[in-house]
């Protein structure tokens, strides 16, 4: 009987540890200011993703370019867009670089780092984009993942297997 109960408190240790013990960094979207995951996109330091969104005054596309650090931050490093105006940069700053291409606006070598990214899902114009892969083949429309208008924050964190279970994880 003594070796039945401790048979059953290890198992139960196991399930335990293997549920709730951190496994695997993701790019995790959470429902606004809360810790209730909405989404994942499982990303390992280095990898990059793109963030791609439809500007509702211009109509034209933005395209912001983030790697994931070391330290589980997100580094901005491009932005690329056709139109100046309202909520767009004029120019580069510090050590970035400004140049055009093909009609489209380049900054280059940014360095804007963030623990998390707070963003909105548009809701006038709805046609966010998420974009990765090693030759960033795989896109997804952010409103098969979250209603427009809906505000998250993007962090990139250690996910145990039970929290992904609760997610949903993004999938090309």
């Amino acid at each position: 009987m003594k070796k039945v109960l401790i048979l059953m408190m290890v198992l139960t240790l196991v399930v335990l540890l293997i549920l709730f013990v951190p496994v695997k960094q993701s790019l995790v979207f959470y429902k606004e200011n809360t810790t209730e995951i909405e989404a994942y996109l499982p990303l390992e330091n280095q990898e990059t993703f793109q963030i791609i969104f439809t500007h509702s005054i211009h109509l034209t596309d933005v395209v912001e370019k983030y790697v994931v650090l070391d330290n589980q931050h997100i580094q901005q490093y491009e932005m690329i867009y056709e139109e100046f105006g309202i909520g767009m940069p004029s120019n580069a700053q510090g050590e970035e670089e400004f140049h055009s291409e093909n009609g489209r606006y380049h900054i280059t070598n940014m360095n804007n780092v963030f623990p998390e990214i707070k963003l909105r899902n548009g809701k006038a114009v709805s046609e966010h984009r998420l974009v990765w892969g090693p030759e960033h083949e795989y896109i997804t429309e952010f409103n098969n993942y979250f209603e427009p208008g809906a505000w998250f924050t993007i962090k990139v964190d250690e996910l145990s297997l039970w929290q992904m279970i609760q997610g949903v994880r993004i999938h090309e």
